[in-house]
């Protein structure tokens, strides 16, 4: 989790002033984690927001104050908002517009100081150089005066190929997610819907098993066109390209079929079963955003895995 600012940029396009309210620290119980992070404008007489810190009463006074006030708070939730959680958190608000994204300089990392500008303290840059050390990103954190946030971007191409009930229940799922940039392929524009997700790629292509070799190597792809002869074409298209991960919809009689003709292809039984089939959870049911809820399960369950073994092998490695 990290500071989005591509979010952010484009909420300041779109209303101007915005504020951004995250959770700097945290002392015992609390709903969301170090980091998470809520948008708020003002639209006419109303208080708008995107994000959330946790819901409740903590997030409901964040936003309505969030334009009036900047800078570092302390909230009790227990006895000050009535919350459940026994905890209290740190909030810090910060004002945006198009003059203060610019004068941003961040990479990897948005370290800055909360209030007045005072030089970068020396835990502060122990940090930095360690996680650079390690080839991590720092966890969002305050360290004396200073909010140190990864920038967020997306760890993970995703090669959706198919825009029917199941494609677009998947990218109206997966597309908040910032870990991903998804690329979506059909074979003709009017396959997908009118309105496409500002941080999802259309591709329209009459083969679309001739896109693959533009894919990065390490891309996930969910393969669920219409048809049977475009799965089969892409699923050997992508054993041919190599992948992270390929999830194929379908019952296990295609399957079956599947992994006949690929065999016949020259696909070895360890290159073929890298493809999941089906994907989803069976028990979700078939419901087009049950298996988009299944398949996103599957995907950020496999990326969290990969950045906790990323980061075991970095501490290991400079240990």
């Amino acid at each position: 989790m990290g500071i989005d600012l591509n979010a952010i940029s484009a909420a300041v396009a779109a209303h101007g002033r915005v504020a951004r309210v995250v959770i700097a620290e945290i002392a015992g119980s609390s709903p969301r984690e170090v980091g998470a992070a809520m948008l708020v404008w003002r639209e006419g007489d109303s208080v708008r927001q995107s994000g959330t810190i946790g819901g409740g009463a903590l997030e409901y006074q964040a936003a309505a104050r969030a334009l009036e006030t900047s800078g570092l708070s302390r909230h009790a939730l227990g006895p000050e908002l009535g919350q459940c959680c026994g905890g209290a958190v740190t909030l810090l608000t910060e004002h945006f517009d198009a003059a203060r994204l610019h004068s941003l300089q961040a990479d990897e990392v948005l370290a800055r100081p909360i209030g007045a500008q005072s030089d970068k303290p020396l835990a502060v840059q122990r940090c930095l150089d360690r996680a650079r050390a390690q080839g991590t990103r720092p966890e969002p954190q305050l360290i004396q005066g200073w909010m140190i946030e990864p920038v967020e971007k997306p760890q993970q191409d995703l090669w959706i190929w198919g825009a029917g009930h199941v494609g677009r229940a998947l990218v109206n799922t997966l597309h908040p997610l910032p870990e991903f940039a998804i690329t979506w392929v059909d074979t003709a524009p009017d396959r997908f819907p009118e309105q496409i997700p500002a941080n999802v790629t259309q591709l329209p292509a009459r083969a679309p098993h001739l896109l693959m070799p533009h894919a990065p190597e390490d891309a996930a792809h969910l393969i669920l066109t219409y048809s049977h002869e475009l799965d089969f074409q892409l699923c050997h298209a992508a054993l041919t390209h190599g992948f992270s991960f390929a999830g194929l919809i379908g019952s296990d009689t295609k399957w079956a079929r599947f992994r006949k003709r690929l065999t016949q292809l020259g696909h070895d039984h360890a290159q073929i079963q890298r493809i999941t089939c089906p994907i989803g959870q069976k028990s979700l049911g078939k419901h087009p955003q049950a298996i988009a809820i299944g398949v996103a399960a599957q995907l950020v369950t496999l990326l969290n895995k990969e950045d906790t073994a990323c980061r075991t092998h970095s501490s290991a490695s400079t240990g």
